[in-house]
């Protein structure tokens, strides 16, 4: 597969605020970005491969629903992750 689970670490460590906080919302919206960026690259090759243009759409979705909790939870740490991940502006 191509996410390893020290890859899963890393983001984790790198986002959240330890390696084992996988339940925070900025190392979700980071694994999700990850994850994001490198179904895009497949679907650039493969571009009629629609069950994993169905699974990128999903996960954009979740990524803007927990971008949403949070924006609306914290504006800080909102801004935080999306200037740390350059998703926006």
């Amino acid at each position: 597969m191509y996410l390893a689970a020290e890859k899963k670490l890393e983001i984790f460590e790198k986002h959240g605020k330890s390696n084992t906080d996988t339940g925070s919302a900025e190392g979700q919206i980071a694994l999700f970005s990850y994850r994001i960026s490198h179904l895009t690259e497949h679907l650039k090759i493969h571009k009629k491969d629609f069950g994993t243009r169905r699974a990128l759409i999903q996960l954009v979705g979740k990524r803007r629903r927990l971008l949403n909790y949070l924006q609306n939870k914290d504006i800080e740490r909102y801004r935080a992750i999306v200037k740390e991940l350059g998703l926006r502006k």
